[in-house]
């Protein structure tokens, strides 16, 4: 997906130097290839597995959503020590950005970042969390989606993205998509019981409200590389991932003790119906699935970028539904399957769209490296 350096045409008696470059060029490439397929795979793994879970949590009695919101982020100390061992390779080359930028932001603007982004976040999580309480999981999942919609939203006036007729084709069917399961509600009330259905258009409207923020927040820190940090290297990426989900979890764990909440994870442990260890074990499970996941986004962000490891966390969206059907038994009735296939177009319609906008360079690349051999 990156360009390819453009090379000078070899003078006949290098054609021996340049078969031999070969070799390692393909190796290079090939190790991409392994790292692109670990990191999509640990972000997949991570957010289905979490999401399962927290859906597990709800059925068997769970019923904190300032806990299952704190899950999300308080994992963060698994990434320090990845933290420790990538920053002595990556120091040079923050040294040479620190030196590129004439006007390096002060600690206080770093500060007012985390803090705001941060903040973000726990508000996002809390919102994702309520949806997930109030929801059946697969129209929590399809719900979902539309972060994709208004990550092209905010990434047209913030990140300067192209609004393309593939986008707004994504646009209009996961608009679609989310219309028609809000149409369906009425049918959802089964499926969650009977204390739950008044609070359907809550659950609806929180997901909705998070797939935005979520989504705003993608494009903020992406900002935030373009114009503060002025660049996005491996170490600012895990700085901003650990300090940000700090201040997410400070947030959280402030409003778990303000709720009163907190005075009730006991009886709520007492009373799970699959034992306290395996309510420990659930929660335990949860913090390590989502810093797999944020493990395998931030590979994806230094391999290729933030928008694209959005793509690829929301690629697990369409396939949770299909598991609450085998895990679950949630029914699918014929609305909702038209709401996953539109979902499912609007996705492929996204992800085609951002391949288009990755070749371009290689493209390019390979037009220049013929002129020159010409």
């Amino acid at each position: 997906m990156s360009a390819s350096p453009l090379t000078p045409v070899a003078p006949p008696h290098a054609a021996t130097a340049t078969t031999t470059a070969v070799a390692p060029l393909r190796t290079t490439n090939r190790n991409w290839w392994l790292r692109m397929a670990a990191h999509t795979l640990c972000v997949l793994f991570g957010q289905t597995v979490a999401t399962l879970l927290g859906r597990l949590y709800y059925n068997k009695g769970g019923k904190s959503v300032w806990l299952t919101s704190l899950v999300e982020t308080v994992g963060f100390p698994i990434l320090i020590p990845f933290y420790l061992h990538f920053k002595p390779l990556t120091y040079r080359q923050s040294t040479e950005n620190d030196r590129i930028r004439t006007n390096p932001p002060s600690v206080f603007i770093l500060l007012a970042i985390y803090v705001s982004l941060g903040a973000l976040q726990s508000l996002t999580g809390i919102l994702y969390s309520v949806g997930l309480f109030y929801l059946p999981l697969s129209t929590f999942s399809l719900i979902s989606t539309m972060q994709l919609a208004f990550n092209a939203f905010f990434a047209f006036f913030l990140n300067a993205q192209k609004l393309t007729p593939l986008i707004v084709n994504s646009l209009v069917l996961l608009t679609i998509s989310t219309v028609l399961l809000v149409l369906q509600s009425d049918s959802e009330g089964n499926q969650v019981g009977v204390s739950r259905k008044r609070h359907l258009k809550l659950g609806f409207v929180s997901t909705v409200i998070a797939s935005a923020l979520y989504s705003l927040g993608l494009s903020l820190t992406q900002l935030s590389f373009q114009k503060v940090l002025k660049g996005e290297t491996f170490n600012m990426v895990l700085n901003m991932i650990i300090y940000q989900s700090l201040v997410a979890s400070i947030v959280t764990i402030l409003a778990l003790f303000i709720s009163g909440q907190w005075n009730d994870l006991g009886k709520e442990m007492a009373s799970f119906e699959l034992g306290k260890i395996m309510y420990l074990i659930i929660m335990i499970c949860i913090a390590v699935a989502w810093q797999i996941a944020t493990i395998g986004g931030v590979g994806l962000i230094f391999e290729v970028s933030s928008l694209f490891s959005n793509v690829i966390s929301t690629l697990a969206l369409p396939i949770i539904p299909i598991l609450a059907i085998i895990i679950f038994h949630e029914k699918m009735n014929g609305m909702k399957v038209v709401a996953t296939v539109l979902a499912i177009w609007g996705f492929a319609s996204y992800v085609y769209q951002h391949y288009l906008d990755e070749s371009q360079p290689t493209i390019r690349s390979e037009v220049a490296d013929e002129v020159s051999e010409t």
